[in-house]
């Protein structure tokens, strides 16, 4: 299992109390994402955490394959989903690199808070393009530390030696804009919250459409 998982073991339990920061924009970002739902789909999340975002488009979609290289975070999504009473979530550890899918079989995948933290997000954008049919949906919402936080790159190499932090990659939001696209998708929304170092995006594979 990736190194990092250990952070994230760490600070699961309190990174499952944390509210989030912007619930407004959270929840417009739920809303621009069942835009491309449907209740066959089959959607697969990477890197889901404790499983908020799962659960929340549980009822939307036919199923959801939630992956996450934290055993400690999956344990509290599993227990969320229990008390809700959600089944159509099923919960699995995996990595990017290691995570199994068919090429062309899921409808939609989701990537939140996921594509700074890893080593070459170039090898997962292929991937992902692989798995989805043709027509099929990417989203995900990225920290783009280049823009207003270039500096983090001198500070994060500390922070991870002493263990306070994850390897976080520091790039700007033209430049995950651009190998979204080197990796064949089609950006079909693009937001970023006033004053929010996070940029959402939905991409297209091209193909069929998917309904909207």
């Amino acid at each position: 299992m990736a190194p990092s998982s250990k952070f994230w073991d760490k600070s699961a339990e309190k990174y499952s109390k944390q509210p989030v920061a912007d619930e407004a924009a959270y929840q417009k970002k739920l809303e621009i994402t069942r835009r491309y739902f449907q209740p066959d789909m089959t959607v697969l999340e990477l890197g889901c955490g404790t499983g908020s975002t799962a659960l929340a488009h549980a009822p939307y979609v036919k199923h959801i394959r939630a992956t996450d290289i934290s055993a400690n975070m999956l344990a509290i999504a599993k227990d969320k989903a229990a008390a809700a009473n959600v089944t159509n979530v099923s919960f699995e550890q995996a990595t990017v690199e290691d995570i199994a899918v068919a090429d062309g079989t899921a409808d939609v995948v989701m990537a939140h808070s996921l594509l700074h933290l890893l080593e070459d997000k170039e090898a997962a954008l292929a991937k992902i393009y692989r798995m989805l049919k043709p027509g099929g949906v990417f989203v995900s919402n990225t920290v783009c530390l280049g823009d207003k936080m270039w500096y983090f790159a001198l500070i994060e190499p500390v922070g991870r030696l002493l263990g306070f932090m994850p390897m976080v990659k520091v790039f700007t939001a033209n430049h995950l804009v651009e190998r979204i696209g080197q990796a064949g998708f089609a950006i079909d929304h693009q937001w970023q919250p006033e004053k929010s170092i996070g940029v959402f995006i939905v991409a297209k594979k091209p193909g069929y459409s998917v309904s909207r």
